[in-house]
């Protein structure tokens, strides 16, 4: 039995935020959880939440030593059956602290991407909940693959309870030049294909009557745009993988005639915001959009 978690309110949200976003330093956490209130009291809470055993946490060596948070699998199962992570499939090594380790840096800048959306609806009045950025959300393309963003997102323009505002979906890639150019164009191409994936049914063959039905079409009204954000490199480094993006792109068309497909450095985000003109299209990487077009 969990006896000292506010089940109904911030020790809730902060747990659910931790077994969704994989892992996040106590910063990240406050202006995710509670932008509005002193940053101990988000320290307490995490404190707390570690006696109860429902979070743990590794200390970086470098960068000040900064505490980064995540679930232990006693945290995963208690939020199993929660209805706002129901059909969650949390990563068997979010609660191992030596798969954390390793995995640190690329969540850690996953987690402040996020962060960035959020805020950035904060500031315009739009509707980004902390709950709003998933993880890692499976998406099957046949054979035993599939396409995993590192994140999906759910925004709304508009104000909370106002009416008309469009609801918006993304996948989310964020890139630290941790692999090569022609990796990051190969993603482009396996977006391409879960657009087109039609599932076989057993049985079942597709006819002009009743064709089969592509996969996306299950989850979303419309296929969510594809956003690349770069980071750990120069902007030579930005250019090499705009320049892959764009050379992958070419062959899609028709993907790209019917998805947004947009890359921006995670630097141009933190410092204007993501709703800003920073966006390159990657077939025509010489405009700049925001990533709301």
């Amino acid at each position: 039995m969990v006896t000292g978690v506010d089940v109904s309110g911030g020790d809730r949200l902060a747990l659910a935020v931790l077994v969704q976003y994989r892992m996040a330093t106590t910063e990240q956490m406050h202006w995710v959880i509670a932008p509005g209130v002193r940053i101990e009291q988000t320290r307490r809470r995490l404190a707390r939440l570690r006696e109860e055993g429902l979070v743990e946490r590794i200390t970086l060596p470098q960068a000040g030593r900064r505490r980064v948070w995540f679930p232990t699998a006693y945290g995963v199962r208690v939020t199993g059956e929660w209805p706002e992570l129901r059909g969650r499939r949390p990563s068997r090594a979010v609660s191992d602290p030596t798969a954390v380790r390793l995995k640190v840096g690329h969540a850690l800048t996953v987690t402040e991407t996020g962060l960035a959306f959020l805020q950035d609806a904060r500031r315009r009045g739009d509707v980004c909940r902390p709950l709003d950025w998933m993880a890692e959300v499976h998406h099957p393309i046949g054979k035993g693959e599939a396409v995993i963003p590192d994140a999906l997102l759910y925004y709304r323009r508009g104000p909370v309870g106002g009416e008309g505002g469009s609801m918006m979906r993304a996948f989310v890639e964020v890139d630290r030049a941790t692999m090569g150019p022609e990796r990051l164009g190969a993603k482009l191409s396996a977006y391409a294909r879960f657009h087109s994936y039609v599932p076989t049914v057993p049985g079942r063959r597709p006819t002009i009557q009743q064709p089969g039905v592509e996969e996306w079409r299950r989850r979303y009204p419309l296929f969510p745009r594809l956003l690349f954000v770069l980071d750990g490199t120069g902007p030579a480094g930005v250019e090499n993988r705009v320049t892959a993006l764009r050379a992958a792109a070419r062959p899609l068309t028709a993907f790209l005639a019917d998805v947004p497909v947009l890359t921006a450095p995670l630097a141009d985000l933190l410092q204007h915001g993501p709703s800003a003109p920073v966006w390159r299209l990657v077939h025509d990487p010489d405009r700049r959009v925001p990533w709301n077009i």
